[in-house]
């Protein structure tokens, strides 16, 4: 099936893909769309008779934050280094799931490789045995400034652990194939076996689990920023402009709204795509 088949088929899928173009394309145009420095503050024209950050206009998309700020070139901002964040950190926790959970999977119940699987999933056990978003404050909480790539980094190298349980579920029942005895008994080295037989077979939810990581991985950079310990200022990210307008929602409801719809329609987007891959690239669909 074609991926435009697909789209016209799968309803999930459809939605969740156009509402990831919709941010990503606000993402990349967005600061084009206003004049205004998304640092830069101008309470000049930013600012009411009453002190409060301007609503909604003409000049003011979005309106302007505490700062007098643009929310929107921020909100676009935000998005390139959410984005960013998701993409590259699931690309990484994806990676390193896939690698262990193939390598697991293809040793399990061997008499002597059978050690490589209990020490991988042993090590995935007492990794899932803490709390994930726990595991990454405290990693970020030993860093004194937390960076983009500091924060890639540490989601991306705890969040493999649920990729490998998947990943070597999916071997275990790839591995006894036909095909796959036959190349063994021909005498092929392990590694071009993983690499051309037991990797193609696995791609499915693979990709299936890195899609829903995205989501997940936006999610937890925003809370992370609520909380005070994702990426420092003055990098506008949407859970600290979520934190800087929980105390003025009553008077500038648009401080709250605004980043907290872009965080549920992009986390609702990369679900639902990843929803949709899963209908799609089940074989008994």
């Amino acid at each position: 099936m074609s991926f435009r088949a697909a789209l016209r088929k799968h309803r999930s899928l459809r939605w969740g893909f156009i509402l990831v173009i919709l941010v990503v394309v606000f993402s990349v145009v967005g600061p084009w769309l206003t004049p205004h420095d998304a640092f830069m503050s101008n309470p000049e024209r930013a600012m009411t008779r009453e002190f409060l950050p301007v609503g909604p206009s003409r000049e003011y998309p979005l309106g302007a934050d505490r700062l007098f700020r643009d929310m929107l070139a921020r909100l676009a901002l935000g998005g390139r280094l959410s984005l960013l964040i998701g993409v590259v950190a699931s690309a990484i926790a994806a990676t390193l799931g896939g690698l262990v959970g193939v390598v697991s999977g293809y040793f399990a119940g061997k008499k002597w490789t059978g050690l490589v699987d209990s020490g991988l999933m042993r090590l995935v056990d007492v990794g899932l045995s803490f709390p994930f978003l726990l595991l990454v404050m405290a990693i970020g909480a030993m860093l004194e400034r937390t960076t983009v790539t500091s924060l890639l980094v540490t989601l991306g190298f705890t969040g493999w652990l649920g990729t490998a349980r998947v990943v070597r579920a999916k071997t275990l029942t790839v591995r006894d194939l036909d095909y796959i005895v036959a190349a063994r008994a021909l005498g092929q080295r392990r590694i071009l076996i993983l690499w051309k037989h037991i990797l193609p077979n696995v791609a499915g939810p693979l990709l299936v689990s890195a899609t829903l990581s995205i989501g997940q991985m936006i999610l937890t950079e925003s809370v992370l920023s609520y909380l005070g310990v994702g990426i420092s200022p003055p990098a506008p990210t949407w859970g600290a402009m979520l934190y800087e307008g929980q105390d003025s929602y009553t008077l500038a409801p648009w401080l709250l709204a605004c980043p907290a719809m872009a965080i549920v329609s992009t986390v609702l987007g990369f679900n639902l795509v990843g929803e949709g891959l899963r209908d799609v690239l089940d074989p008994r669909g």
